[in-house]
Formats: structure tokens, sequence, C-alpha cells
């Protein structure tokens, strides 16, 4: 066990995005948090959630979110004066020994946790972008706070290249985290479950995000179902498209394709267990890919368009199959051939099972853990509150409202 001075670690955790709709950093905070606990740790996490959310017992709500539109997305985000006081309180109560904030440049909780905290403060940047106009004109108000990082984290060379470019300075990487026996585990579903004349093809993701690709996906359909007429395609997520929009597009060939709405994490897990492909068409906006290395410990083989992320994530296609970036065409081409050469397949799965053994969270976790030690070392006092740190969060208030009316 890391400790400071033979007794375990206090971490303070700070999630921008709120937990009344979980996402990919959500997901890492959680489950961080999980295995930092059950290390034990004594662990507190800071987060944007409505009061009648079922949230750990671990976590403090940072107070009620807003939508707001954000890399491509749909994030909900709180900040503002209620939620500086309880940022404020939060720090001062906690003791703790180091601060973990996620993207600290995001208007959230962790900007003002970042602007209120005085000490050890770790951040772990999640977003990548070939160019921002949102980094590039939040850089001026957080440049100074920023210095006040004791080390930072990039969870994929994309997203250390963002940081770089937009922010200066550099990252260490440290991949997003997999219980990867959960997936390798889990049981098949005989409702999901294909055959060598009817495969079964797997996609999850929110339904109504472009860059999430589903539209690439359905229109590569007709290809594959030409080729492989017992086709099924399995769509599980929340969003406005659904069978109404397959049929628009498909006609016919609407009944091919099951939404199976959101899915529980089991019933995920269980769903990448059965399936013989799994697609993940997205267009954009990936620094990782977390969902490629579920689907990749659950046993799927994994086609993926070729944005860098998913690259480096599949090995350079070694550990799955590539297709150009938003072309339906060569995505059908690429599942048919793969759907066809189960040897191939095989070997992808078996290379794959090998490859996300680094991205499991106790390997993940050991890594966060030394970098923890570093901000740490030399220091004895908790971490406590910043002197300035109330007239430089009303002026990063004032800022970001005076560019909100540009």
């Amino acid at each position: 066990m890391s400790t400071v001075a033979n007794r375990p670690l206090r971490v303070g955790i700070v999630c921008p995005y709120s937990f009344d709709v979980p996402g990919g950093v959500q997901f890492h905070v959680r489950d961080l948090a999980a295995e930092l606990l059950a290390r034990g740790h004594v662990v507190s996490v800071l987060a944007p959630a409505d009061d009648d959310t079922p949230v750990p017992e671990y976590l403090t709500s940072a107070g009620r979110a807003v939508p707001v539109r954000y890399n491509g997305a749909v994030a909900r985000l709180t900040f503002g004066p209620v939620t500086a006081a309880r940022t404020r309180k939060w720090v001062a109560s906690g003791a703790f020994d180091v601060v973990h904030v996620h993207e600290p440049v995001t208007p959230s909780p962790s900007a003002l946790a970042l602007w209120i905290a005085d000490g050890p403060v770790v951040a772990t940047f999640h977003t990548a972008f070939e160019r921002s106009r949102s980094l590039q004109v939040a850089y001026p108000l957080v440049r100074q706070s920023l210095e006040k990082i004791s080390a930072r984290i990039a969870v994929s060379e994309d997203a250390r290249r963002t940081l770089v470019d937009h922010l200066g300075g550099d990252a260490v990487v440290i991949p997003n985290g997999v219980y990867v026996d959960t997936f390798a585990d889990a049981q098949p579903d005989e409702r999901w479950t294909g055959t060598p004349n009817a495969p079964t093809v797997a996609f999850l993701g929110r339904l109504d995000e472009p860059r999430k690709g589903l539209q690439v996906l359905l229109a590569a359909v007709p290809a594959v179902l030409d080729a492989i007429p017992g086709t099924r395609f399995l769509i599980a997520g929340r969003g406005e498209t659904g069978p109404d929009d397959a049929r628009e597009l498909l006609g016919e060939r609407a009944g091919s394709v099951e939404f199976l709405g959101g899915l529980s994490d089991d019933d995920k897990a269980r769903l990448l267990s059965s399936v013989d492909a799994y697609i993940a068409p997205q267009t954009g906006g990936e620094s990782f890919g977390i969902v490629l290395v579920e689907a990749m410990s659950a046993g799927a083989a994994v086609v993926a368009s070729d944005l860098g992320a998913f690259s480096r994530v599949l090995d350079d296609g070694a550990a799955g199959a590539l297709f150009r970036t938003g072309d339906e065409a060569d995505l059908a081409r690429t599942l048919v051939a793969l759907l066809r050469d189960p040897e191939r397949r095989a070997a992808m799965v078996r290379h794959a099972s090998d490859v996300v053994r680094q991205y499991d969270w106790s390997a993940v976790t050991d890594q966060v853990l030394a970098v923890y030690e570093m901000a740490v070392a030399g220091r004895h006092a908790p971490v406590g509150e910043d002197p300035s740190s109330l007239r430089g969060a009303r002026l990063f208030e004032l800022r970001r409202r005076a560019g909100e009316s540009r």
C-alpha cells in the first residue's frame, strides 16, 4: 500500500461531469475511487449530481448540473458561487494528502478545486482535439491555476498532444482502466449469440451524438446484408435515434437492426461476450476508446474507424480491424471480410486478450499511485485553501461570463 508517514493516503477526486448521466470520465472516476478504497486508502469524490440521484457513499454533490454542448457531445456541468462554496467546504474538511482533478480547464468543480486547493494537486486530461477554440479561449483564464498542478496525467497520447499544443507543459500517459476479468468472465446470452450464417454485430454509445458514428454503421448495413444476409445488428445506448430512423434509412432491411436501449454494466458485459464483432464507427473527438478495451476483454472481434486513438489501442490493427473513418463502404468490406474469416478473427481475439492486460485497473492504479507519491513527496501538511482563491474564482467567473456575452 502507498502511504504517507506510514498511513493510507487521503485522496480527494474531482469529477467535472454529472453523475446523473454517467459517461466515460464519470466511470473512470468511479472505478479509480473503488480501486483506491479496496487498497485501504481514504477517498472522497466531488462531482455534480441532483439531490435525488443515487450516488456512492464517498461522493459529495457539487450541485445540480445543466447540459452544455462540448466536444461534439452534451456535457452536464455545474459552476458558480454555490458550487464554489461547496467545493471550498469539501477541500477544507477533507484534510487530503492529494487532490486529483479531472479536466481542470472545464468550467466545473474541477476548475474551482484547482483555484481553491493549496497543496499537492494531480490533474488528468481526457480530451483530445486537433484544434480547440474553447481551449484557446480558456487558456488565459486558467494559466495561473495550471501552474499549481504538481503532476499531470493524460489518458492517451492524443490527450497528451492536445495538452501540449493548447496549454503547454507535458504529462505522463496513463490509460483509462477496465476491470478486464469482469468482461472476460461474462457469460454469453443466447439472445445475442450469433451463428456462422447469422452473426451478431454490436454497437454501444449515445445514439444521437453524430461523432459516435451510428449513422456510418447504419449506412453500411445494406452492403453487409448483401454479403451475409443473416447478420443481426444490436444497437445499445440511449438517444433519440431508434427503429423509425432505421426503417426510414433501410426500409425492409431495418428488421436486421435491433435497438436494445440502455444496458446495465452486467448486460453490457454479456452483450460483448456474445457477439461476433463489435463496431466502433466514431468519426472524431476520441482520446482513448474505453469501449474497445471492454469489447476486447470480452472476446469480441473489434472493427473500428482508423482514428489515431483507436489505432493505438488496437495495436495498429493487430488486435482489431481498422477501416477508413466515416467511410461506410470500407466499414462494410472490412466487417464482411472479418466475419468470413473465423481463423483471422480468432487470432485477433487471442492477441487482444494479451493487449488489454495493460489497461486492467490493477496496473493503471499502480501508475496513478506512483504519480500521487511523487506529488506528495516532501509535504506533510494536508491540502488547504489558497488564500487567493476567492479573488481568483471571482475573476474566472467574471471572465467566463464576459466571454459568453461576446
